[in-house]
């Protein structure tokens, strides 16, 4: 597929921030991953932001939590769970948490690993579902934030790994699959269930694009960006923006 990634991007330093987005910064490098790339934490960060903001938001009624990339990656790498209750979301009244699984085992390196998985955890039925791209990679990093994350709510969670998941061609798409897979999962499946109803979790026959979806996820980012600038624009603000000041959503 070819890619054309405009001027906005070519003028900015690599670090440069390239939108604000609620609670979420993205940064040229960031959205330069989304090319051919391994995503980073930031663009996983940035998509479960839009899913929550422009899709749970709508359904007033639902407890499920989308934990960020960091909350993940602490989870695992805390010797006593507990310790973080304070920390991450209170989870007294959620039904499922959607878990971004990286294999990165060096707690002091930033941005590390080499590998996406997903993890849904389904409280009420005490499952988590494991969906891993390269299978069955990222199996033992699942299966002990699983038991971490049934100490943290002091329920016993079965592990249940799903080898017919939708697996990747080549080495950088794992998280592109991550993204994809929780959408489907979130709107395909949980958010067209009723409450007494048993869903199939499997992906099994689920075909990704993961070029579609590379260039599907640029595209939302754009448009905000664009959303952004716009809103600036009409501002009346007197307040001077540079380049380290990127469009932003709120």
């Amino acid at each position: 597929m070819r890619w054309s990634f405009g001027k906005n991007l070519k003028r900015l330093h690599s670090d440069d921030p390239y939108l604000s987005y609620h609670d979420v910064r993205l940064t040229k490098d960031d959205v330069v991953t989304l090319k051919d790339d391994w995503l980073t934490d930031n663009v996983i960060a940035f998509w479960e932001e839009y899913l929550e903001r422009d899709y749970l938001a709508h359904y007033r009624f639902s407890n499920i939590v989308l934990l960020r990339p960091s909350m993940s990656f602490m989870l695992i790498q805390t010797p006593n769970p507990l310790t973080l209750k304070d920390a991450l979301p209170n989870f007294s009244k959620t039904t499922h948490i959607f878990l971004p699984i990286n294999d990165c085992r060096n707690p002091n390196q930033a941005e590390g690993g080499s590998h996406w998985s997903l993890l849904l955890v389904s409280i009420v039925d005490g499952v988590a579902f494991h969906y891993d791209s390269l299978n069955p990679a990222n199996r033992e990093e699942a299966i002990t934030t699983t038991k971490k994350l049934g100490t943290l709510l002091g329920k016993h969670l079965q592990f249940l790994d799903l080898p017919d998941s939708p697996q990747q061609e080549n080495s950088s798409d794992c998280g592109v699959f991550v993204c994809v897979q929780m959408k489907h999962l979130l709107l395909k499946k949980l958010m067209r269930a009723d409450k007494e109803q048993k869903v199939s979790m499997s992906m099994g026959g689920k075909h990704i694009d993961a070029s579609h979806g590379r260039k599907a996820m640029l595209e939302i980012i754009e448009g905000f960006r664009k959303e952004g600038e716009s809103r600036r624009s009409r501002s009346s603000s007197p307040q001077k923006y540079t380049s380290k000041s990127p469009p932003r959503i709120d």
